[in-house]
Formats: structure tokens, C-alpha cells, sequence
């Protein structure tokens, strides 16, 4: 396994969610890993592509997200900083300036025929930037947001995972 220095939480998750589904660690990771596929799952983050040359999940590999809350748009950037096939994608997301947003890790361990899968976010953005990002998202109550949006997105995977039909609202 490779990894970026874990960052220092200094704080308690900030929003955090998990689902059983019927499908093996390796399955679940293949989604979970891949931006691209995930946004069609999620429920801000709408569109995700890799840049910087990155095709494919490994730590230091990145990708840009085009997030979206009703009429409001923003574009982040995310690094990933770990990346354990089967059992850990970790990334921390920034804006395009650069300034710090939040970190995002999804496990995922077995859970007899299936797995359980464990998203949990911190934000980390610095206080001055709060009134922006509320601006910015339209969201005053990120943490809320964050595991209203989370519950919506597990069940969007574990619907696609296991076959089932599913859209987005």
C-alpha cells in the first residue's frame, strides 16, 4: 500500500454514513475509486474528471469535481492520498485556488457475502473562508448537507453496485 503522510485530524468527522452491500471489497473499490463513475452516484458532485495526466486512482493522482446545489456551480480540485484496492480511497479537496476544503475517505471491509462501506468527511477549510464557501454553495448547514448528501449517495452505490435500478432525482 502506498500513502501520502496521513494528515494531522485535529477535529471530529464532520458528517460520516455507511451501507451493506452485496457485492465483494474489490467491486465496491472499483466504483468508490473512480471520480468519474462516483459522480453519477453523488449528490453535489455532479461531473469529475482526471487531470494532470492521472486515468486512474493512486496517491498523488488528481481530479477536478463540477459541484452543484440547485442554481449555484463551483469546480473543486481533490488529491488522493491514499489508495488501498479493496479497502481504502482516501482524498483532501481544495478549491482552484487552492485553498482547503475537506478530506473524504471511504472504507470498505468484508461483511460476509458483501461489504460495509464507511464514508466520512472532515472539513478543513480555514474560518475566514466560511462565509465564501456559504456563499459559494448556498449550504450554511455543511454538515447537515453533508450527511443528508452521503446517505443519498450510499444508497445510489449500493443500488449500481448490486445491479438494481436507480437515477438521480
Amino acid at each position: 500500500m502506498v500513502t501520502k503522510p496521513k494528515d494531522r485530524l485535529i477535529c471530529k468527522p464532520l458528517a460520516a454514513g455507511e451501507v451493506t452491500v452485496d457485492a465483494p471489497p474489490e467491486i465496491v473499490y472499483r466504483l468508490v475509486s473512480d471520480p468519474v463513475a462516483m459522480a453519477e452516484c453523488a449528490e453535489e458532485l455532479r461531473k469529475a474528471r482526471w487531470i494532470r495526466g492521472a486515468t486512474e486512482a493512486a496517491v498523488g493522482n488528481r481530479f477536478a469535481g463540477s459541484n452543484r446545489n440547485g442554481w449555484r456551480h463551483w469546480v473543486t480540485h481533490a488529491e488522493i492520498i491514499e489508495a488501498e484496492p479493496g479497502r481504502r480511497f482516501a482524498y483532501r479537496v481544495r478549491t482552484q485556488f487552492r485553498v482547503p476544503i475537506s478530506r473524504w475517505e471511504y472504507d470498505i471491509r468484508s461483511d460476509g457475502d458483501g461489504s460495509r462501506v464507511t464514508v466520512t468527511n472532515w472539513l478543513w477549510m480555514p474560518s475566514w473562508f466560511v462565509p465564501i464557501a456559504i456563499f459559494i454553495t448556498g449550504q450554511s448547514d455543511r454538515a447537515g448537507a453533508n450527511r443528508a448528501n452521503i446517505a443519498i449517495t450510499l444508497q445510489r452505490l449500493k443500488a449500481r453496485v448490486e445491479g438494481r435500478d436507480w437515477r438521480r432525482d
